[in-house]
Order: C-alpha cells, then sequence, then structure tokens
C-alpha cells in the first residue's frame, strides 16, 4: 500500500493513491491495487489519472475493460481522478465509455477529488 492512505469520503471508505508508482495498466496491476484496497477494508480505489498507462485510454487494446471487470468481481470501485480530456478529444468510443460508466456506480471519472466527494454525497 506504499503511496497510497486510507480516508473516509461522505462515509465511504476510500484507498487513495498518489501519483508516483506503477501504472494501471492491466489486470495484474488491477489485482494489486484491489488487494491493497481489502487489506484496508475500503470500497473504492482512487488513482490519479497520472497513474493510468495510456493503453487503458485506447479501448481497442483491452486494458480498461480488464482493470474495470477486476473492480467489479471484487466489488470495489474506481475512481480516476484527473484530467482526462486529451483522450477523450481522440475518441468517441472513449468519450461514449465514460458518459456511461459515469452513469453507473462502479467506475468513475472525475475531475478532480471535490468532485468524487460530491458525487459520493
Amino acid at each position: 500500500m506504499t503511496g497510497s492512505h486510507l480516508t473516509t469520503m461522505r462515509g465511504v471508505s476510500v484507498l487513495v493513491c498518489d501519483k508516483g508508482g506503477s501504472k494501471l495498466s492491466g489486470g495484474r496491476t488491477a489485482l494489486d491495487l484491489i488487494g491493497d484496497a481489502l487489506g484496508c477494508q475500503a470500497d473504492m480505489v482512487a488513482v490519479p489519472v497520472e497513474r493510468v498507462a495510456d493503453d487503458f485510454f485506447a479501448l481497442s487494446s483491452g486494458v480498461a475493460g480488464e482493470v474495470a471487470q477486476k473492480f467489479v468481481n471484487y466489488r470495489i470501485r474506481l475512481a480516476v481522478i484527473g484530467d482526462i480530456a486529451s483522450h477523450v478529444a481522440g475518441s468517441d468510443a472513449l468519450r461514449d465509455f465514460v458518459r456511461e460508466t459515469n452513469r453507473g456506480n462502479q467506475l468513475w471519472f472525475v475531475p478532480d477529488r471535490a468532485e468524487l466527494e460530491a458525487r459520493l454525497a
């Protein structure tokens, strides 16, 4: 759990990762974060966009789907925090993916921590 800390936002236990550390780049790194979350009994993991591999944003790579499925399987929610405008601008499919996931409760893309807290309210 190096580079992460547990906090409570609006009654939800959130493992907040810092900007340093390994990139969220597939199933293995997703499982590492899920293990950290389970170890500290977090309901959600908040990852800064700087810790998300570029392949995640190329939907054809399958990385986003693989990561999302791991979090769904373990019933841990995931929030990607930061500006993804440059990624979304280049892909209609990614824009649609972000819009759809943000409608749900499992995976969110939020611009900052304040927005995450507001969504948890």
